[in-house]
């Protein structure tokens, strides 16, 4: 049995279902008040994001971003913090995976830029949550309060960087030079026999993400440090009892949770852009929080999690050109329902549940 004397199946499975549906009854009344059938919308949705090979390629793009910020925000969840800053993060990440690029495109092929890209935007992420980490384990200053205010920071770095320091000499856009073969990732659709994504730019870093999944896994469930920062979010008055030290747990957990948002970068930098440009986030890092909700914070909930919200991202685009009357404000409306009911009411079927189950195992009991 889970918290809350659900069933783990229940607490894993059943509720984040519950959740799901009831956000898209919610959208499917939204769709009936303009006058559209949200029987066709889905089919829509479903076929736009898997119905062929182009649209399956833009739905693991989509997810990719989703896996690295929702497993950023997940390990942080288990030591009890709420890292809302994975935007700042991906973006000094960018910076990471761009300095790499820039460095060595002209010199060294892709496969070994790569670990410099990678080492250099979980690095910058790393770093760039270091700061509120070590402010609230030293200071008391909340983490929420902070990687709000880091991520304005951030934006603003970015923009006189690339304005004023690292952008193409000579051209109007705050962006680097395009990078050469040397610092781009290979798509899928090249290295893998018979697989074709049409334009779509899934690209090797979706192989990296689910390498990022195991590692995950293997630190929260089965290292000691792993056990600490779970105890650390269980209960940090007993786990400092137990000789935990909260300052080391607090700002190691969020290092590490900075360094799996700044891996975002590699997709869309390294994977996509081939190049630094300016809000290259656009809002992955606020769905990671959605998407790590969803999954329960476990890599293989988040890996579901995030194929959903490729599919919502890439099903919605193909369903403002289907459907006219259904734009791409409806599609946010969409997004933003589901990340309503997998987050803001996350356990508001919980109550309810609790007292089903508690009801069917009482003549169980009376039995026994």
């Amino acid at each position: 049995m889970s918290t809350g004397q659900l069933p783990r199946w229940v607490d894993l499975g059943l509720i984040p279902l519950i959740n799901l549906v009831a956000a898209f009854f919610v959208s499917g009344l939204v769709v009936i008040l303009i006058g559209e059938s949200p029987v066709e919308a889905v089919q829509v949705l479903i076929w736009g994001s898997l119905g062929f090979g182009e649209g399956i390629g833009f739905t693991l793009f989509y997810a990719t971003n989703f896996i690295f910020t929702g497993l950023a925000v997940a390990v942080a969840f288990h030591a009890g913090l709420f890292n809302i800053g994975g935007e700042g993060q991906a973006y000094i990440g960018g910076l990471g995976v761009a300095a790499a690029c820039l460095l060595l495109d002209h010199i060294v092929p892709w496969w070994v830029t790569m670990p410099f890209a990678v080492a250099g935007a979980a690095l910058m992420g790393a770093a760039w949550a270091f700061i509120p980490g070590y402010l609230q384990a030293t200071r008391g200053s909340h983490v929420v309060i902070t990687t709000i205010m880091f991520n304005f920071i951030a934006a603003s770095l970015m923009v006189y960087l690339l304005v004023n320091v690292i952008g193409e000499a000579g051209s109007m856009q705050p962006e680097t030079r395009t990078f050469v073969e040397g610092g781009r990732l290979p798509f899928l659709t090249d290295i893998i026999p018979g697989v074709d994504f049409g334009t779509a730019p899934v690209n090797f870093s979706l192989i990296l993400a689910l390498l990022a999944c195991i590692g995950v896994w293997l630190l929260i469930w089965r290292t000691r440090l792993g056990y600490e920062i779970r105890s650390y979010g269980a209960n940090p008055d007993a786990a400092v009892y137990a000789g935990i030290n909260p300052v080391r747990t607090i700002v190691i957990t969020m290092m590490i949770s900075g360094g799996l948002a700044g891996m975002m970068a590699i997709n869309e930098v390294m994977g996509s852009q081939h190049r630094l440009l300016i809000e290259f986030v656009t809002g992955y890092g606020f769905v990671g929080i959605a998407v790590a909700l969803m999954g329960r914070a476990h890599p293989v909930g988040i890996v579901l999690a995030a194929i959903l919200f490729g599919m919502l991202y890439q099903g919605g685009a193909e369903l403002s050109f289907e459907i006219p009357a259904i734009t791409r404000d409806m599609i946010v409306v969409i997004q933003g329902l589901v990340i309503l009911f997998a987050g803001a009411l996350e356990y508001m079927f919980r109550p309810t549940l609790v007292r089903l189950f508690a009801s069917r195992r009482a003549p169980a009991a009376a039995a026994g």
